[in-house]
C-alpha cells in the first residue's frame, strides 16, 4: 500500500511444496483476480482462503442451485494442461495465434511460457537487478542462492521499477503516470522551495557582511 492505494500484491507460488517461492503482481492483476473470485462467489461457490485461483469451469447459463450442490459448489483444481488449453483458446479467439506459415514448425512464442519471457524482458528494460528478476521468477541462481539475501521490501522496491511496463490496461497506465507526475511535482516544489531558502540565506549573509564592512569603514 502507498498513500492508501494498492501498488502491488504478494503471491505465494507452489504453496506448501519444496519449490515454494513468492513473487509480486501488479495492482491491475490483483484487481482482476479479486473480481474473478467475487464473480465465482456470486455464482454460488463458497470462497475461502484455500480456494483455487484456477478452477474448472461450470455451466454459467443456468442459475446455481445452492441448496442442491453441484458443479459450482464443488470446485476442482485446474491442472497446468487445463490452464494451457484456456490460454490457447483465448489466443486463437483473439486472432493473436494463427495458422503457421508454410515451412514453419513453431509459433513465435509458447502458449504459457511466452508470458514469462515477456515478464522477464519488461523487468530487464525497467532496470531491475538480474538476480532479483530470477528470484521473483522462482529460478535458482547458483551459488548466489547461498549468499544473496535480499529482503522482501528490497525485492518489492526493485519490482516497482517495472510496474508501468507490466501493466496492460491503458487506464491503469495513465493513473500510474499521473501519480508519478504528481510525485515529481511535489519533489520539484520541495526542491524549488529549498533553493529559494538557500538563496535567501545567501542574500541575508551577504547583507550582514556588507553591513559589517560599512560599520568598519565608518569607524575608521
Amino acid at each position: 500500500m502507498k498513500n492508501g492505494k494498492i501498488i502491488a500484491a504478494k503471491v505465494i507460488v507452489y504453496a506448501g511444496e519444496d519449490d515454494q517461492y513468492f513473487t509480486f503482481i501488479t495492482a491491475e492483476a490483483y484487481t482482476t483476480l479479486e473480481l474473478w473470485m467475487k464473480y465465482r462467489g456470486g455464482c454460488g461457490e463458497q470462497i475461502t482462503n484455500d480456494s483455487w485461483v484456477m478452477r474448472d469451469l461450470w455451466n454459467v447459463t443456468k442459475p446455481p442451485k445452492k441448496e442442491a450442490g453441484g458443479q459450482i459448489q464443488e470446485p476442482v483444481k485446474l491442472q497446468s494442461i487445463g490452464v494451457k488449453r484456456l490460454v490457447e483458446r483465448a489466443l486463437w479467439a483473439q486472432g493473436i495465434r494463427t495458422e503457421l506459415e508454410y515451412g514453419k514448425k513453431r509459433h513465435e512464442f509458447q502458449t504459457d511460457h511466452g508470458f514469462r519471457k515477456w515478464y522477464k524482458t519488461q523487468c530487464e528494460i525497467a532496470g531491475m537487478k538480474p538476480i532479483n528478476i530470477e528470484k521473483l521468477m522462482g529460478h535458482l541462481v547458483g551459488i548466489s542462492d547461498s549468499y544473496y539475501r535480499a529482503t522482501e521490501n528490497e525485492l518489492l522496491e526493485d519490482y516497482l521499477k517495472a510496474i508501468s511496463l507490466l501493466t496492460i490496461n491503458s487506464e491503469y497506465k495513465l493513473q500510474k503516470q499521473m501519480e508519478e507526475v504528481i510525485e515529481q511535482s511535489r519533489n520539484n516544489d520541495v526542491n524549488i522551495k529549498s533553493q529559494l531558502y538557500d538563496k535567501q540565506d545567501a542574500i541575508t549573509n551577504l547583507t550582514e557582511r556588507n553591513s559589517l564592512n560599512v560599520d568598519a569603514i565608518a569607524s575608521l
